[in-house]
């Protein structure tokens, strides 16, 4: 049964992550002059406090050192964080989903036996999934409703040398968490000698010889957290480093799960949080502004959008915690995450602008957070493919019509 009722443990996480960023987060990233100079770099002495409180482990199971967290629990903490920052949410958040895929999934004995300890002993150990190809198309857009047949199109490959060992040779770009990742997992193609070109996915430390990582631009990137393209030149790396079997991809690392909209709910909900405040102080016309309608009315369709937006987002979770729930179809089978993330940045994009409203002229100046809120809707919004290739996965999922799974 879905059940909305939070344990005792994941209240005292989430109150816990709230006083944090109550406490440590905001008072770094809201400071006017960092606002006032549009400065999006990653406050890393934050970063490596919410690590020491398990925030990069979350997801990562109990025996491999980390918190062993359920989605809904990763969704919350995503919300949380995101109310005192999107980069440092989008950071940890990458890491913890990462951590829980190649360590407690993916990796064998002797590849956790390698990687595991340092990851675990070292703040700023973070992780990054390198998959997309410099001027890639995007596929779902032009192949709507079309089997997607033929060699992979990726360009980076990594063939094998008499020395035990992947030769890789490539780009990628677009990589988050790139230019603080201390591991990477690295979408290449394998055995291209024979045109089959099988997807692999192979670790790369940040150290390899080879390896050259370019950060993105921070200031107008639409992306939250940090960025970069990585260059591989003759990039040696043991065979061990195969993750997986070859030719097997990475399936099973989500590409964008609930707390993708759950950050932006976190987004949505600072805001509102702000314009409350603020409406409870202000006075004109001899009242605060919070008793005249109008004020009062744009804040209770603020409050109602943020109810019906974390309804959708837990309702998710539960879905992703319990898959038994579509198989034996208690629930849909349409791409919930995808309707997670159409519904919510729309949804906060709508309430980030009518918070600013709420402050009238005060709302864009840019020494205030508001100005921050709607900037960070709007990336979200448009951020990746934006919603329109959500859309046309639910568009598909209505008539039934399902991808192979290497190219969902």
């Amino acid at each position: 049964m879905f059940n909305l009722h939070l344990s005792a443990e994941q209240l005292e996480i989430r109150d816990t992550v709230r006083d944090f960023v109550t406490g440590e987060v905001k008072p770094v990233t809201l400071k006017s002059d960092r606002l006032d100079s549009c400065d999006r770099s990653l406050p890393l002495d934050v970063l490596d406090k919410a690590s020491q409180m398990g925030l990069r482990t979350l997801s990562v199971s109990e025996d491999n050192g980390g918190a062993g967290a359920d989605t809904l629990t990763s969704v919350i903490v995503a919300e949380e964080l995101a109310t005192g920052d999107a980069d440092v949410a989008a950071t940890l958040t990458e890491t913890a989903r990462l951590g829980h895929a190649v360590f407690d999934t993916l990796m064998n004995d002797e590849q956790r036996e390698r990687f595991l300890n340092a990851f675990l002993e070292d703040d700023r150990f973070h992780l990054a999934l390198a998959e997309r190809e410099p001027d890639a198309e995007i596929e779902l857009g032009i192949n709507y409703h079309r089997p997607q047949g033929g060699p992979s199109p990726l360009k980076t490959t990594a063939v094998r040398s008499g020395n035990h060992e992947w030769v890789i040779n490539g780009a990628k770009t677009c990589v988050a968490n790139g230019p603080v990742a201390k591991l990477f997992a690295v979408q290449v193609a394998t055995d291209p000698a024979s045109g089959r070109n099988g997807v692999s996915t192979i670790l790369v430390p940040r150290d390899t010889p080879g390896l050259t990582i370019r950060e993105a631009n921070g200031g107008l990137a639409w992306h939250h957290g940090t960025s970069a393209e990585l260059v591989f030149e003759d990039c040696r790396v043991p065979a061990e480093n195969l993750l997986g079997a070859e030719g097997a991809g990475h399936g099973r690392i989500e590409r964008d799960g609930p707390q993708f909209p759950a950050m932006n709910l976190g987004i949505g909900r600072a805001a509102y949080e702000a314009a409350l405040d603020y409406a409870q102080i202000r006075t004109q016309g001899g009242r605060l502004i919070v008793e005249h309608q109008a004020i009062g009315s744009k804040l209770a369709d603020i409050a109602v959008r943020l109810e019906v937006a974390r309804h959708t987002i837990w309702y998710v979770a539960w879905a992703a915690d319990h898959p038994e729930a579509v198989a034996d179809r208690s629930i849909s089978a349409l791409p919930l995450k995808d309707i997670a993330r159409i519904f919510t940045s729309e949804a906060v994009h709508e309430i980030a602008k009518d918070s600013a409203e709420v402050f009238g002229a005060m709302g864009v100046m840019r020494d205030m957070p508001l100005q921050k809120y709607v900037g960070d809707a709007l990336i979200f919004l448009h951020s990746g493919s934006g919603t329109s290739d959500a859309r046309l996965r639910v568009a598909e999922s209505l008539v039934g019509f399902q991808r192979p799974a290497g190219n969902a």
